[in-house]
């Protein structure tokens, strides 16, 4: 079947869905996929399980890919060999929903599920002190400010800080995780450096390097896409720090704690309030062709909106809960499904 013809029908029903993937080698679904983010998989789980035992529909499958594999896999076309969700940590850019309009995902519900912090954190009783954007940027840059990177103890960054070796472990470039590390803290400190402001006129890609490139020496270490593995790398050695999602910190206060960024604490309160400078909103993508086509889809969007509340299942498991008015505009986008436009990406 021409695969034109299969993102046209799949709209139509899962019978249609399921005749344009055998074509192309897939098969049909009676249960709801969804990939993407490690930081948005807990809440995701705990909405599938809360999913599953309170209706009749087959359990969703969750999948943790990353925001960046999850968002290439979501916008690979219409089918019930793709997914009918994607988890993200960041917001869609404007070349994944160019690519999603590309092969055929012309309609995308985004629907912001709460909030989350990048949190900073060490082992309980290690190193611990308070951090700033730019003592963050010094630290982990490939070339901070243009610079070559010559720091290998945090005292060569700052004579007050402790003389222990710089040793960050922290999440890959697929990962939301370290797209919002680059937007809220890395851009926030490299910004303001002295000069940067004309070598990003004169030559945008070079400052976007400067600005977001880390070192690869060994004082900064890609941990893949789970954060679990993270905390077990920093509570193993009490010199390390590591770069994970607030809910991670939270549900493991027995094993690390935050460290304070600009003086402010890595708590619910704070990433509620915006005053944590990691805070960031979390997301779930749909689509919108599949609503009628996989069983249970629209149902398990509209379980979301049941669980995300203060005094809901995900509260207790780290989400920070979307301010009010927030909450009730993202409510509605999960009820009536208006699709993004490339006028929401100017």
């Amino acid at each position: 079947m021409n695969k034109n013809l299969c993102t046209i029908t799949a709209v139509l029903g899962i019978s249609m869905l399921a005749a344009c993937n055998n074509a192309g080698g897939g098969a049909s679904r009676d249960s709801v996929r969804a990939v993407g983010s490690s930081t948005v998989y807990p809440f995701a789980t705990r909405v599938a399980e809360s999913f599953a035992r309170n209706t009749d529909f087959a359990s969703p499958i969750m999948e943790s890919t990353g925001t960046g594999g999850g968002m290439a896999l979501f916008c690979g076309g219409v089918g019930a060999d793709t997914p009918d969700i994607v988890n993200a940590s960041r917001a869609m850019k404007k070349s994944e929903f160019e690519t999603c309009q590309a092969n055929g995902v012309t309609d995308v519900t985004e629907i912001q599920v709460g909030l989350d912090g990048i949190a900073f954190a060490s082992a309980n009783g290690g190193i611990d002190f308070d951090l700033t954007p730019e003592i963050i940027y010094r630290a982990i840059a490939a070339n901070p400010f243009g610079e070559e990177q010559t720091a290998a103890n945090w005292s060569d960054i700052d004579p007050s800080l402790p003389n222990k070796p710089i040793l960050v472990y922290g999440p890959p470039s697929t990962s939301g995780t370290r797209d919002a590390l680059n937007e809220l803290v890395m851009h926030v400190a490299c910004e303001a450096g002295e000069g940067m402001a004309a070598i990003e006129e004169e030559d945008e890609s070079a400052f976007e390097a400067i600005c977001t490139e880390v070192r690869t020496d060994g004082a900064f270490i890609e941990q893949g896409e789970q954060d679990n593995l993270i905390v077990q790398k920093i509570e193993g050695n009490p010199d390390t720090i590591g770069v994970f999602g607030f809910s991670y910190l939270d549900a493991n206060v027995d094993r690390v704690h935050g460290l304070t960024v600009n003086g402010v604490e890595p708590t619910y309160e704070n990433i509620s309030a915006f005053e944590y400078v990691g805070a960031r909103p979390l997301f779930i993508y749909v689509k919108n062709a599949h609503l009628e086509a996989i069983p249970g889809l629209r149902e398990f969007v509209g379980e979301w909106t049941k669980s995300w509340g203060a005094g809901g299942s995900l509260a207790e498991v780290g989400l920070v809960p979307n301010p009010e008015d927030v909450m009730a505009k993202n409510t509605l986008a999960a009820t009536e499904f208006t699709p993004l436009t490339a006028a929401d990406f100017e």
